[in-house]
């Protein structure tokens, strides 16, 4: 394990995590909040929650521990290639497949399976995230860009900051919505009790925009595209809990309902950039899975 140690020297009043972060490279506010949530961080030989106040002559001690590395082995996963070229690949990812390897999850990625089906991947990610420009949940379906080298990928990264790719979703939420389209523009951070979850917060968040528009409505539910002018962890299951409309099959941030569902009713239908070589704009569509158009299908 490393150890920090720093004493205030000036100034003061700032957040604790965020004090940290900038006088110590290489780790961010979020890293350095679980080290506060786990009692590795005290402040005058006390532990100090990460909203504490720093103050001119405080005593700040952190313990790091050593990373944990992943090996991450290439496997054959078959996987539905919706568009591959010399630099980059879009795929139509199922439910149930997590995007990168994490403790408990170092197999059965679509990182696994990139691996064994690419001859290169872009190397500007760490070891176990390779080629990976986005992310979409464990159990969302739908489409996501992978690049094999850091000029592609570096170029699609730009292309996200910039909000310039487009990204619709289509969604199954819970009880019927009255507008026919709209935007929901509320910042999103952790949730302040439940670290798992995000939430709707005002402090330590991030603004968020979703814009949606109902495609049919049924007895109970409603059938929506969302499309993501910014992109937050959970943002889409998290607005719409917000508004009162959760997403049908979200344990996370909705309740069972009297819908029998396989999965999550999320499915990523719409992916759309300025190709990084080709230098135009290239769109790609995934018509909804089996088990969701069998939903829509008894409704």
């Amino acid at each position: 394990m490393d150890k920090f140690e720093m004493v205030v020297q000036r100034g003061g009043g700032g957040r604790l995590d965020s004090f940290i972060a900038d006088n110590m490279a290489g780790h961010s506010r979020s890293f350095i909040q679980k080290l506060i949530e786990q009692n590795m961080v005290s402040v005058n030989d006390r532990p100090a929650k990460s909203n504490y106040k720093v103050k001119k002559g405080d005593r700040i001690q952190a313990v790091i521990p050593k990373p944990q590395r992943i090996t991450v082995e290439a496997a054959y996963i078959p996987l539905d290639v919706v568009y591959e070229d010399g630099s980059l690949i879009v795929i139509n990812k199922p439910a149930g497949m997590v995007v990168h390897p994490a403790p408990g999850n170092r197999t059965g990625t679509l990182v696994n399976a990139l691996l064994h089906h690419c001859d290169s991947l872009s190397e500007v990610n760490d070891e176990v995230r390779p080629g990976i420009v986005h992310r979409i949940d464990k159990d969302t379906t739908g489409l996501l860009v992978a690049a094999k080298n850091e000029k592609v990928h570096k170029h699609l990264v730009r292309q996200l900051k910039d909000h310039s790719i487009t990204r619709k979703y289509i969604a199954l939420v819970k009880g019927e919505i009255d507008e026919d389209g709209g935007s929901i523009e509320a910042p999103i951070g952790r949730h302040p009790t439940d670290r798992k979850r995000m939430a709707v917060v005002a402090e330590n968040s991030r603004h968020a925009v979703t814009h949606f528009k109902v495609i049919n409505r049924f007895r109970g539910y409603t059938l929506m595209e969302a499309r993501l002018e910014t992109g937050r962890t959970h943002q889409i299951r998290v607005h719409m809990h917000y508004i009162g409309h959760p997403v049908v099959g979200d344990l996370k941030y909705g309740r069972p309902g009297n819908l029998e569902v396989e999965s999550l009713m999320l499915h990523a239908a719409v992916l759309g950039f300025i190709h990084p070589e080709k230098d135009k704009y290239v769109e790609f569509r995934a018509p909804l899975p089996g088990h969701f158009q069998k939903v829509i299908d008894s409704l």
